[in-house]
């Protein structure tokens, strides 16, 4: 097994903080500890096999700022409401909105979209299969949406890259390997257009610089002026994002 979850009892907040939904995971692929912050709020820790707890404390101790506010920023969204299914989806990036209706007939749920209108068929029961479905024409929309926009955008900036993934990551809006990937998130779609500019700018600018040195950000000012700002929102941007994209 390659992860397993503990309870080292490390009291990493303080009394009279809230605990719930903060978790210690050792794993055997770890070679240094990480944090991860998850819509809801919800906090892992992930540690190499036989981290001391007095380690893992002064990990969190010296992110604990970060980690509090990434957890207000993610706190809004989910798990309440999670298993509620859509009535429309609005794509603020493409400026698309979709009318959504629910048809049910026998067989597994599938999805058809028409003149911006979108059918789900199917036994409507099965929850988490309807969302499932949801998800991958999210993934769909996305890949003919955003990897165009992305090489144009690369085009116009005089940068290139090797190739292009959409991914459905619940913590990362993107990000560009060393190979010259660059990987960006399907969730983007719910983001407005000048903040979906602006994370291309980051990811191709980390096609020249891979660090957040001073050379990068300066190139970051010259594709995206006033990028300060967008950072901001983007950090911000979970709550644009609907559960059922998520989950």
């Amino acid at each position: 097994m390659a992860t397993r979850a503990v309870d080292l009892q490390l009291g990493l907040l303080d009394p009279a903080r809230e605990q719930r939904g903060w978790q210690v995971r050792e794993s055997r692929r770890a070679r240094r500890l990480t944090v991860r912050v998850f819509p809801g709020g919800s906090v892992e820790i992930v540690v190499p096999v036989g981290t001391r707890p007095r380690l893992v404390q002064q990990f969190v101790a010296r992110h604990r700022e970060w980690i509090d506010r990434k957890v207000e920023e993610f706190r809004h969204v989910g798990p309440e409401g999670e298993d509620a299914l859509p009535t429309s989806v609005a794509f603020l990036a493409t400026g698309q909105r979709f009318e959504v209706s629910y048809l049910p007939t026998d067989g597994a749920p599938r999805l058809e979209e028409l003149a911006g209108r979108i059918t789900l068929h199917g036994d409507l029961d099965r929850g988490p299969l309807v969302r499932h479905a949801l998800q991958r024409w999210l993934l769909r929309s996305a890949h003919d949406q955003l990897v165009p926009w992305l090489i144009a955008t690369a085009d116009g900036h005089g940068l290139g890259f090797k190739r292009a993934q959409v991914r459905r990551q619940r913590t990362r809006w993107g990000s560009c390997s060393r190979s010259g990937t660059i990987s960006i998130n399907a969730c983007l779609m719910f983001q407005p257009p000048q903040v979906v500019r602006y994370l291309f700018a980051h990811e191709l600018a980390h096609t020249v610089h891979m660090n957040h040195s001073r050379s990068f950000w300066r190139l970051v000012q010259r594709l995206e002026p006033g990028w300060q700002a967008l950072d901001r929102e983007l950090s911000r941007g979970w709550r644009h994002v609907p559960n059922w994209a998520i989950g």
